[in-house]
């Protein structure tokens, strides 16, 4: 009798566990759908959190570091994927992971997650944060390399935003490729700024409103002014 007394109890104990976690999924993704549709996304992200916590799901951890990453909470985000690559890992993840990194400015890293995305699926917006990487580490002749991709495959309406003025802009990525392509060109030989000034005026026919690409050329012409002013 004691026996099937505990028995029914155990069955009674595992009905309401499952009763409340099907109750407590029903709750959670009607509270993701209302964050969704108020466009709350700290909203958002503590629905999936949970709905992760009782539904464990590799494209729901994916969609939660985006979103993570997607706030500029990039530690959180690698907090939920991992720094480490796995040949299981979505595109979504290794993506997730090589912004994180690069907003973190652990560059070598993000340009190891990034090679990774560019064997997957190659496309000219990842060879252009390959080659705007590779230069910050001193890699000038791999950046050539994503820069010829890149000027051999950008389409007239591929744009690329910047973010060093207040107001973000966009600019034909085509221009975009030119101007780093400049740069290489003068720290190869800074003898010969006329290689990079012609490269940054291309850039600049293409997307007159590119506010790096004319700081560029003021900086190297005030450089060559300087070199070619007779010292008294």
């Amino acid at each position: 009798m004691k026996q099937i007394i505990i028995a029914v109890v155990l069955l009674f104990t595992v009905s309401m566990g499952a009763q409340t976690k099907s109750d407590l999924l029903t709750h959670y993704k009607a509270f993701y759908k209302q964050m969704k549709s108020q466009g709350d996304t700290q909203g958002i992200i503590n629905a999936i959190t949970h709905l992760n916590v009782l539904e464990p799901s590799e494209a729901r951890k994916d969609t939660l570091a985006f979103l993570y990453v997607n706030s500029n909470q990039n530690m959180q985000a690698l907090r939920v994927i991992g720094v480490d690559t796995k040949d299981s890992d979505s595109n979504l993840a290794v993506q997730v992971r090589a912004l994180a990194l690069k907003a973190l400015g652990d560059v070598k890293r993000a340009i190891a997650q990034f090679e990774i995305l560019n064997k997957r699926t190659p496309n000219t917006f990842l060879a252009y944060e390959l080659a705007d990487l590779k230069i910050q580490t001193g890699d000038k002749a791999g950046a050539l390399v994503n820069i010829e991709y890149g000027l051999a495959n950008a389409k007239d309406d591929m744009k690329y935003a910047f973010y060093e003025r207040q107001q973000p802009y966009e600019v034909p990525i085509k221009a975009a490729f030119l101007h780093l392509k400049a740069l290489i060109e003068y720290n190869n030989d800074q003898s010969k700024p006329d290689v990079a000034l012609a490269l940054i005026n291309e850039a600049l026919a293409i997307a007159p409103n590119f506010n790096l690409a004319s700081l560029s050329m003021q900086a190297i012409e005030a450089r060559k002014a300087d070199v070619e002013t007779p010292k008294k």
